[in-house]
C-alpha cells in the first residue's frame, strides 16, 4: 500500500485575505469530529499514475469540481501514522455547497454483516489561515503554513 497520498490545496484571496478551501471526512468516524478532522482533498494512485494527475483526480472525486490553473508544489508533510502528504496550491474558486463527492461503502456497524453507502467527504468549507490551521488534521498545518509564506512573500 502507498505510503504517500496526492493533494491538492486550493486557495483564494478575499478583501486582501487568503482563504483555503478544506473538507471534511464522511462516514460514521468522523460524524460529529469537527476541529482538528478537516483536510485537503488528497488520495492514492492508481496504478502507475503520476503524483500530480492523482492529486488532480481526487480533487475531482471528493468535490466534483476540476482543478486547473498553475499548481506550485508544496514541502510533503508527515503525517502521526508515517503517511506522506505531497500537495500542490493553486488559486481557485468554488462554492463548497456545490461540491459533490463519490463514496466508499464500509461494514457499519463493525461485525455487523450490514454494508452501508458513505460520501467521502460530507462537507467542504473555505477557511481564513487561522481557522484553517485550527481545523485542519495537524499533521497538514504546515501545508498552510507554507501558503502562507509564499503568499507573503509574493506581496499578497
Amino acid at each position: 500500500m502507498s505510503r504517500i497520498s496526492y493533494g491538492l490545496q486550493m486557495y483564494r484571496l478575499r478583501k486582501g485575505l487568503p482563504e483555503v478551501f478544506l473538507v471534511h471526512p464522511g462516514g460514521p468516524l468522523w460524524a460529529g469530529k469537527d476541529s482538528g478532522s478537516w483536510s485537503i482533498p488528497k488520495g492514492l494512485p492508481e496504478g502507475a499514475e503520476d503524483p500530480l494527475s492523482t492529486a488532480r483526480r481526487e480533487f475531482e472525486e471528493e468535490t466534483g469540481f476540476q482543478a486547473s490553473g498553475s499548481f506550485i508544489p508544496l514541502t510533503p508533510v508527515k503525517l502521526k501514522s508515517g503517511k506522506v502528504v505531497q500537495a500542490w496550491t493553486f488559486e481557485g474558486d468554488c462554492d463548497p455547497e456545490a461540491a459533490r463527492s463519490n463514496t466508499f461503502c464500509v461494514e457499519w456497524p463493525p461485525n455487523s454483516g450490514r454494508h452501508q453507502v458513505f460520501p467521502e467527504i460530507d462537507r467542504a468549507a473555505w477557511f481564513g489561515i487561522q481557522d484553517a490551521k485550527n481545523n485542519i488534521s495537524a499533521g497538514q498545518i504546515g501545508l498552510i503554513e507554507e501558503l502562507f509564506r509564499l503568499l507573503k512573500g509574493a506581496g499578497q
